[in-house]
């Protein structure tokens, strides 16, 4: 009988990806799919959703914002945690052969895995937004698989000067995409989406929200009607 009860996980190797992210990689190995997230438990503390960064071994990524993150950056290797899942039955799943990612701040973690497992026999773009060059996320890690990277930032410390889906917007006026995977903000996606309706491309996007249950049962994850962790995280029409 399949439990849903914390599985205890050891920390194998801790990566400062910036001044304020660390991705955190264990010794355990998992069976997930690109856009599934885990509930990462630390006990008398929370449980919080984080997307699956690898699953070959488990990794995810931890943005310092507030306690129980503060929490897991004074993890060390070596130390042991506990997680949930993998959760989410709408996941992204590649469409045609020409693919445009785009992340915005930490909604940059998920689309890595899922370029990282779909890169053969695909063409990949990625865009990587952020609010200065010292926020910017996984760029070396995308350059590592060959990926096309484009760079935006809002105070133009690097790349393009101003919001992703600027460069989004120009990518779609030059050249034919066969669908769009995005990850991040609210208002990133927001935009994300009207642009995709104006060039009438097809997308993918992967939604940010409070996740306490992750099997539909508590209804924190609600939104215009869906759960985000049993009908998404990932959605090809929005709004609903």
């Amino acid at each position: 009988m399949k439990t849903n009860l914390p599985k205890p996980i050891i920390i194998n190797r801790i990566i400062n990806e910036n001044y304020k992210v660390k991705t955190f990689v264990s010794k355990t190995e998992i069976k997930s799919k690109p856009g599934q997230f885990i509930l990462v438990w630390l006990p008398r503390l929370a449980e919080r959703p984080f997307a699956v960064v690898d699953d070959s071994p488990l990794a995810f990524t931890v943005a310092k914002v507030g306690k129980f993150t503060q929490a897991l950056h004074n993890l060390k290797e070596g130390d042991r945690i506990w997680f949930r899942g993998p959760f989410g039955k709408g996941v992204f799943k590649l469409e045609g052969e020409e693919h445009l990612l785009i992340g915005g701040g930490y909604g940059v973690a998920p689309l890595y895995f899922l370029a990282k497992k779909s890169l053969k026999g695909h063409k990949m773009t990625m865009i990587i937004g952020a609010k200065s060059k010292n926020e910017l996320l996984f760029e070396e890690k995308f350059n590592r698989l060959r990926i096309k990277v484009q760079v935006a930032t809002e105070d133009g410390s690097r790349g393009e000067n101003g919001l992703a889906p600027n460069l989004l917007y120009k990518i779609l006026s030059e050249k034919k995409v066969d669908c769009v995977y995005a990850c991040g903000p609210m208002p990133m996606l927001a935009k994300v989406v009207e642009i995709c309706h104006n060039f009438k491309v097809n997308f993918q996007i992967s939604l940010e929200t409070i996740i306490k249950c992750g099997i539909g049962v508590c209804g924190s994850c609600s939104y215009q009607g869906k759960l985000v962790c049993q009908d998404g995280p990932v959605f090809r029409h929005w709004p609903f």
